[in-house]
C-alpha cells in the first residue's frame, strides 16, 4: 500500500541513494520540476524510473504546467502556452470563442504531459483575484476577475486536460485570491467576512466540486480558524472545502515546505493529514529531509484510498494524434487577445 506522500528527486535524474529511499517508503505519487524537463527524452526517462523504483507502473506524476509564467516544460524543448488571464481576456470579446480555446489550451498542456508518461497537471487555477492581491503568486495567472467566468474557464479547462490524459487539480481550495502577499515567503491572513468569501473566493471551487483532485491553501482564512491555514485547518477542511463547497475529489496539500508554514517538516506532514488532507505534497526536500519526514508517513487508505481511486479512474487511453492543427485552431482564436 502506498504511503499518502509526492515527493521529487533532488537532481535531473535519481540518486541510487533516492531510488532506495522510495522504493522503501512508496509514496503515492511523484512531482516534476524544470531540472526534470530538459528534453522530452528526459522527461519521459525520468517518469519511467521514478514508477520503476516503486514497482508501479501506474504511480501518478505530477507537474504544475499552467502555461505563461508557470510552466516546468520550456521552450524551446516544448511549445509556449500563454498565461490563463488570456482565456479571460478573450471571454470578454467571445464568451463561446474563449470556452473553445480554453478547452483546447487544456487538451494540449495534457497531451505535453501525458505523450511522456506525465498524468497529474497542477491546474486549472480557481483563485478569484482581489484588487490588492500580490501579483507574483495571483497575476495573470487568474483566469478572469470574475467568479462565474473563471469557473466556466476552468471547466473548459479541466475538460481538456481529461481529453489529453492528464487530471486536473483545482486550486487553491478555497481560495487565494485576497492573500496579500505570496505564501513562498511569508503566511497570508486573509479577514474577509465568510459571506464575501462563500459569495466570492467559494464560488468557483463550488461550480467545479466534482473535478478529481484539488489542492490546498497554506492561508488563514479569520472567519473559520485565526490560528492556522486552511492546509492545517481541520475546520476550514472538513466546514468549508468538504462542506460548503462540497469538494469530495482527491485533496493536496500545497508545497508543505514552502515559508507559509512553521514548523519541522514532518510535524507539518503529521498536520496535514490529521487535518483531512489526503495527500502530503513534498517539494525540493534534500535527501536528508526526505529521511526527516519519513516517520510522518502514513499509508493511502480509507477514504482517501477511495477517493484516489476515484480520481485514476478517470484517466482514459488518448489517441496520439498529431497536435498541430489543434495548436493552428488555438493560435488562432487568441490571436485577438495575444496579437
Amino acid at each position: 500500500m502506498p504511503t499518502a506522500a509526492i515527493f521529487d528527486c533532488e537532481g535531473p535524474r535519481l540518486s541510487a541513494e533516492e531510488k532506495a529511499f522510495f522504493r522503501e517508503v512508496d509514496p503515492w505519487g511523484f512531482i516534476l520540476f524544470a531540472r526534470h524537463c530538459e528534453s522530452a527524452d528526459a522527461v519521459r526517462a525520468h517518469c519511467e524510473e521514478l514508477r520503476e523504483c516503486v514497482g508501479r507502473a501506474d504511480a501518478p506524476i505530477l507537474i504544475d504546467q499552467e502555461g505563461g509564467r508557470v510552466a516546468r516544460m520550456k521552450p524551446t524543448a516544448f511549445p509556449a502556452h500563454c498565461a490563463p488571464a488570456a482565456f479571460g481576456e478573450l471571454y470578454k470579446l467571445d464568451p463561446a470563442k474563449a470556452g473553445e480555446a480554453a478547452r483546447l489550451n487544456g487538451y494540449l498542456l495534457g497531451r505535453m504531459g501525458s505523450d511522456l508518461g506525465v498524468t497529474v497537471n497542477c491546474a486549472p487555477m480557481l483563485d478569484t483575484p482581489q484588487i490588492d492581491a500580490d501579483p507574483v503568486v495571483i497575476g495573470d495567472r487568474a483566469l478572469a476577475k470574475s467568479p462565474h467566468v473563471i469557473a466556466a474557464l476552468g471547466a473548459k479547462l479541466a475538460e481538456g486536460l481529461i481529453e489529453g490524459g492528464a487530471l486536473p487539480v483545482i486550486k487553491h481550495l478555497p481560495g487565494h485570491g485576497r492573500a496579500l502577499c505570496d505564501s513562498h515567503h511569508e503566511l497570508p491572513r486573509v479577514a474577509a467576512r465568510r459571506e464575501d468569501l462563500a459569495q466570492v473566493d467559494f464560488a468557483p471551487f463550488r461550480a467545479l466540486r466534482d473535478a478529481p483532485m484539488g489542492m490546498t491553501a497554506h492561508i488563514v482564512y479569520e472567519a473559520f480558524d485565526v490560528d492556522r491555514p486552511a492546509t492545517l485547518s481541520p475546520i476550514i477542511i472538513s466546514e468549508v472545502i468538504r462542506g460548503e463547497i462540497g469538494f469530495d475529489g482527491l485533496l493536496f496539500t500545497d508545497d508543505l515546505k514552502m515559508k507559509a508554514l512553521g514548523g519541522a517538516l514532518a510535524s507539518r506532514i503529521s498536520s496535514a493529514l490529521e487535518a483531512g488532507c489526503d495527500i502530503a505534497l513534498n517539494c525540493n526536500f534534500s535527501l536528508q529531509e526526505k529521511k526527516q519526514s519519513a516517520s510522518a508517513l502514513r499509508p493511502l487508505e480509507g477514504a482517501a484510498a477511495a477517493r484516489a481511486a476515484r480520481a485514476l479512474a478517470q484517466l482514459t487511453p488518448v489517441e496520439r494524434s498529431d497536435t498541430a492543427p489543434a495548436y493552428d485552431r488555438l493560435a488562432a482564436l487568441l490571436k485577438p487577445v495575444l496579437a
